[in-house]
């Protein structure tokens, strides 16, 4: 297959580090900000809070669904095409959000925000990693870390800030200069590259795996705190599990399948696809229980609670500035393995009884949590796509992205269940299944260190590689004159 790419005005690296950024940041904020105001929200509609909670659902399972076609759509009609389509589609609907008149227009919006989401993510990853070749991936870890740890951890404090002293509506309105400002910058700046899937769409995947993840992000995300035995949950749970597994044997066996789910095979990126389910697990439990321990232990306000695991964002910071040091002197596995073993020794000490009661501790804790946790996470999304040829970087991409969402919602939910699913909302007297909880996610990221070991030992040398901004071979055309196909 040929990849038609259109060399722009601009140089292609800055803008597509800016535009990913850009949009990735917007992605990653939404994912927590609206969560401090679903209360503002339910009493300004006159509707319950159970109510609210679906403009969180809604996000959430109609950015699982996006996830599937996402490499497909990006090979078939091109990366920055679908990308910027995307970031369109999600701007958009953060204006509708912020103007929306009633809780039914707000949801629907959401889940449209939610399914452009899911497509941003594995394609603008893919854009990402196409413009910068493998032993060039290491300088990512500074833009990685930006979307994927501050801005999670930005949104609850800024949520409940801008709902305070301005309104809930601005919490959609940040987007749309932003949005509007990337999606101009991309128009002019990325470069087209239209891979071509092979052989027709595959139909049957489609209708086996959208569905699937749908349903299982919706039973994940009501099950704890609704009651697994509800009927909307169960049904959900059992045939979202009974399509992923008939969509998975129909993957391997098709002859154009929608998700390559062959690249699993793969040593490198079969164990990093699994490390980023299993860390991704154990950090979203941990982010979603600690605070609830922090407000049974020492009686603290939410916000508190949400403020007490920011400095895990600022250790998360610190790790990408060294990981794109250490990797290439370490090599993966010695940097990975070690960065688990600690970080789980860590998030044990914060079930530690007298722990959760001391706030400086706490903090330091937090800070070591993304110091460490976050030197693995990006050890793993670099280095798990040396073996990645372009070709497959899209569907490798999708699948990754799917691995490490479906982690995080069974880590929540996990956690959610030792708890007692009906009063993850509220703190309690006895601060003992809290422990517990956390207890699970450290045993999670111990886990993962097993899975470490499958990773190479030696940072891996890549032959040359053409860099992109260069002129295509053969092409004596000026940038702006006509595009040159790449064989």
């Amino acid at each position: 297959m040929s990849g038609l790419l259109i060399r722009p005005r601009i140089r292609p690296r800055v803008a597509v580090v800016l535009v990913y950024t850009a949009a990735m940041c917007m992605n990653g904020l939404d994912s927590t900000i609206v969560n401090p105001a679903l209360y503002t929200i339910a009493g300004d509609f006159g509707r319950p809070l159970s109510a609210a909670n679906t403009v969180e659902t809604a996000f959430l399972v109609a950015l699982a669904v996006g996830l599937p076609v996402a490499g497909w759509l990006g090979d078939r009609f091109g990366t920055k095409r679908v990308f910027l389509g995307a970031l369109t589609a999600f701007t958009i609907a953060s204006a509708v959000c912020g103007l929306a008149p009633d809780l039914t227009t707000l949801v629907v919006a959401r889940a449209v925000q939610g399914l452009a989401g899911g497509l941003l993510t594995p394609v603008g990853m893919t854009l990402l990693f196409r413009a910068f070749p493998p032993h060039e991936r290491m300088k990512l870890a500074k833009v990685l870390i930006v979307p994927t740890a501050l801005m999670p951890a930005l949104g609850p404090p800024l949520g409940g800030l801008l709902t305070e002293h301005l309104s809930w509506h601005w919490l959609f309105f940040v987007n749309v200069p932003i949005g509007a400002a990337a999606v101009l910058l991309g128009v002019f700046g990325l470069r087209e590259h239209v891979e071509g899937p092979e052989g027709k769409f595959d139909t049957v995947g489609f209708w086996l795996a959208t569905p699937a993840l749908g349903l299982l992000t919706y039973a994940l995300g009501f099950g704890p705190s609704q009651g697994w035995t509800r009927p909307a949950v169960a049904v959900s749970a059992a045939l979202g599990s009974v399509l992923l597994v008939a969509a998975a044997l129909h993957q391997v066996r098709a002859k154009t399948p929608l998700l390559k789910l062959r690249l699993l095979a793969d040593r490198v990126y079969g164990s990093a696809s699994a490390l980023a389910g299993v860390t991704a697990a154990g950090l979203m439990g941990v982010l979603f229980v600690f605070p609830l321990l922090y407000q049974a232990s020492l009686g603290a306000s939410a916000l508190d609670a949400g403020l007490s695991v920011f400095p895990e964002a600022v250790g998360l910071m610190l790790a990408s500035q060294v990981v794109d040091r250490l990797l290439p002197k370490l090599g993966p596995r010695l940097l990975t393995v070690p960065a688990l073993l600690v970080a789980a020794a860590v998030f044990a000490t914060l079930a530690i009884p007298g722990v959760a009661e001391n706030a400086w501790s706490v903090r330091g804790l937090m800070f070591l949590i993304g110091l460490v946790l976050g030197t693995a996470v990006l050890t793993v999304q670099i280095s798990g796509f040396e073996s990645i040829g372009p070709a497959d970087m899209g569907q490798a991409m999708g699948l990754f992205q799917i691995v490490r969402t479906l982690g995080g919602a069974l880590g929540i939910a996990a956690c959610a269940a030792v708890i007692g699913g009906g009063h993850v909302t509220e703190a309690a007297a006895d601060p003992g299944p809290y422990r517990t909880a956390v207890w699970v996610t450290a045993a999670l990221v111990a886990a993962g260190a097993l899975i470490a070991l499958r990773l190479p030992r030696e940072a891996p040398q890549p032959p040359p590689f053409d860099d992109e901004d260069a002129p295509p071979p053969g092409e004596g055309l000026a940038a702006d004159e006509a595009p040159a196909v790449k064989g």
